[in-house]
């Protein structure tokens, strides 16, 4: 039961309720609601069970908006896909600096008459920047060492390979094993080569897609330069 005092607050005979207090108002103050030290010494109301909600939604929030992290399993296959294509590239380039491995084109001889039946102008120099730039760039890769250098070396090379050989009145051209050595290039241009790698740490690891996108601008470059000046 409650009832209504002399200053206009009601107030209730069960002891176990719960009611304002606005503190003991100084001698000489104007009243309550202008006296500095009664707010600071009033206590405060509660009321069990409000927020509780909206507290436990707050705290599910960032579990529920978690992004997907890297993992491990991801550095391995990227490790098993730079190893697979650096491999091939190099053993590639080997055999056709030294001839070597009794492959497609084995010897610079033979690589400098592949370039020539291609109608290349500079079949000797050609040779030379082919043979150099899958070996390097195969064995940059392997390492995960100058990464953006050695996928752009690949890339240039496949890209250059596509446009001479491409016969587009056959079944995709006939080139699909390049097509397939050109897109892995591209993709590790952009990803990088995770975190089982020498260039770990470094800006271009960092920041793969950005010197991703410059290397490939520049292999690009490179390739229209060969096609149009040297052919």
């Amino acid at each position: 039961m409650s009832n209504e005092d002399d200053r206009g607050f009601f107030t209730t005979s069960d002891s176990s309720s719960t009611t304002q207090n606005f503190g003991t108002p100084r001698s000489g103050s104007p009243g309550f609601f202008d006296d500095d030290a009664s707010f600071s010494n009033a206590q405060t109301t509660t009321f069990p069970g409000y927020g509780d909600t909206d507290i436990a939604e707050t705290e599910a929030a960032p579990t529920e908006r978690r992004r997907a992290e890297w993992h491990g399993g991801l550095d391995f296959g990227l490790l098993v896909l730079r190893l697979a294509l650096g491999g091939l590239f190099v053993a590639h380039g080997v055999d056709k600096l030294f001839g070597w491995l009794n492959g497609p084109i084995s010897g610079m001889d033979a690589t400098r008459h592949v370039l020539t039946e291609a109608g290349f102008t500079e079949p000797g120099v050609l040779a030379w920047v082919l043979a150099i730039s899958e070996t390097a760039g195969g064995l940059l890769v392997i390492l995960g060492l100058f990464f953006p250098v050695g996928a752009a070396a690949i890339l240039g090379v496949m890209a250059n390979v596509i446009a001479v050989k491409g016969n587009w009145h056959q079944f995709l051209g006939n080139v699909e094993l390049e097509s397939m050595y050109a897109v892995a290039a591209f993709a590790l241009l952009f990803t990088g080569p995770g975190r089982i790698a020498l260039d770990r740490h470094t800006p271009w690891w960092r920041r793969a897609p950005l010197f991703g996108f410059v290397f490939l601008v520049i292999a690009a470059g490179l390739s229209v330069v060969t096609l149009v000046v040297w052919r």
